[in-house]
């Protein structure tokens, strides 16, 4: 099969009221959707920012703990459910894909378990899609999301693998990133063991950082509004285990997903590789050499922190979820919260900014032409961000409430990088974010 790319498919850059912003990120996610009620819930947060990335497949997968597929009548009926959401969304932002294209990127991928499942004659219309997706004429990277298992992305490559040039396929896995959500069947060991050079992570801190299980804040913010609501599911076990994986790559200004250590609302990871962080225990059981067999494996794995490193900015992505569905039941513009824009040293992108200093002297920010679309009051916070920083003082930050502020340059910091986080939000209900990092290169 060759899979061929709707004609409908998004635009790769984006613009809101006239201000450029980042390109979106290209994301594929792989989702063993009726193992656990979580991958519904990330599903529904996800196509509500579906305005926020390309989307470019939706993949009903196996894993662990859901060893077969055999449609998508899962993904449908939430997919379905966008659709109905949808007028409603694009009053509020532009750039939703339209219900038609994202069904035509909802297909099934390998119907087996894990590395079993891969091989000669065992090609799957997800892994097609994989293929089709980074052999695309696009610059950007495509971000394969494991919400279940990865052999999706094993088969794809594969086929690569048998099929074409080692230059040819050292340029197909240079186009690819993975975020694996805990490790859920034995192939992201055997893509880590066999492409070392694949950006590979693996989440491994991805409980903790919600909201309270089946609280006030899923019942009265999320499940009660309208379609979206309806197929967000309550909690059996873990809620939205999957949301790290696409919140990493959320394009917010906070962090360059391809920086693993630098942190935002996926997590932050370690920029050393670790060898042999395990998936899930049940993927022992299977077989208890499932991993073991593939040994040394190296991967990017969560900081000391864990899911610390997420929840720090638990009030940004809640009230952003929780806008977002205000938006999907409402076809007024003014009866809901939208982002406010936040703007650094006159760059209106949400792109990573570096400055050089020297030791000992300043560097001035300057937030002014922030602005917000509903004319809501803003507040500023600078702060330092000491974990992703090579430099491990004390740096004083001056008027880190004002819209301008004033980085004191240590004496000692040559050499050395100090991360600086604008936090800016508005009034609003529920009050939004926007953030900017700004990293201070010290010569």
């Amino acid at each position: 099969m060759a899979w061929t790319r709707p004609a409908t498919a998004q635009s790769a850059a984006a613009r809101t009221d006239g201000v450029l912003i980042s390109p979106k990120p290209r994301i594929i996610v792989t989702t063993d959707l009726g193992a656990d009620p979580d991958d519904k819930q990330s599903m529904v947060r996800l196509l509500v920012s579906a305005n926020e990335f390309d989307i470019e497949g939706l993949i009903v997968s196996t894993g662990c703990w859901k060893k077969n597929q055999s449609n998508t009548v899962m993904l449908d009926k939430i997919v379905d459910a966008y659709g109905q959401a949808l007028p409603n969304l694009q009053v509020h932002a532009k750039g939703y894909p339209s219900h038609a294209y994202l069904k035509s990127i909802s297909v099934l991928g390998q119907a087996g378990y894990g590395m079993a499942d891969v091989g000669a004659g065992k090609d799957s219309e997800g892994a097609e899609l994989i293929t089709a997706a980074v052999d695309r004429d696009d610059p950007r990277p495509v971000w394969v999301q494991f919400w279940g298992g990865g052999n999706n992305l094993a088969q794809a490559i594969w086929k690569v693998q048998h099929t074409r040039s080692k230059e040819e396929l050292a340029k197909f896995i240079s186009k690819l990133r993975v975020f694996d959500i805990l490790g859920q069947d034995d192939a992201g060991a055997w893509l880590a063991k066999n492409f070392p050079d694949l950006l590979f992570i693996r989440a491994t801190a991805v409980y903790g950082w919600q909201p309270p299980k089946n609280g006030s804040y899923q019942k009265n913010d999320i499940q009660s509004h309208g379609p979206l609501g309806a197929v967000y599911p309550d909690t059996k076990w873990a809620t939205e285990g999957d949301t790290p994986a696409f919140m990493h790559v959320f394009p917010n200004g906070l962090n360059d997903p391809d920086k693993v250590d630098q942190g935002g609302w996926g997590g932050r990871f370690s920029l050393k590789k670790k060898a042999g962080i395990r998936s899930m225990s049940e993927v022992a059981k299977i077989n208890k050499e499932s991993e073991t067999q593939y040994d040394p494996y190296h991967m990017y794995g969560n900081t000391e922190e864990g899911a610390k490193a997420i929840k720090r900015w638990s009030a940004g992505y809640d009230n952003d979820f929780a806008a977002r569905m205000d938006w999907s039941i409402t076809s007024n513009f003014a009866a809901a919260n939208h982002h406010p824009v936040a703007v650094v040293n006159g760059d209106t992108s949400r792109r990573v900014l570096e400055i050089p200093a020297a030791p000992g002297s300043t560097a001035n920010l300057d937030a002014n032409g922030s602005s917000d679309p509903d004319k809501n009051a803003l507040t500023y916070s600078w702060s330092f961000y000491q974990e992703p920083s090579s430099y491990a003082g004390t740096v004083k930050i001056e008027n880190s409430s004002s819209s301008t502020a004033t980085v004191s340059i240590p004496s000692d910091a040559g050499g050395k990088s100090i991360h600086v986080i604008l936090e800016l939000n508005d009034n609003g209900s529920p009050n939004l974010y926007a953030y900017r990092r700004v990293i201070i290169n010290v010569q």
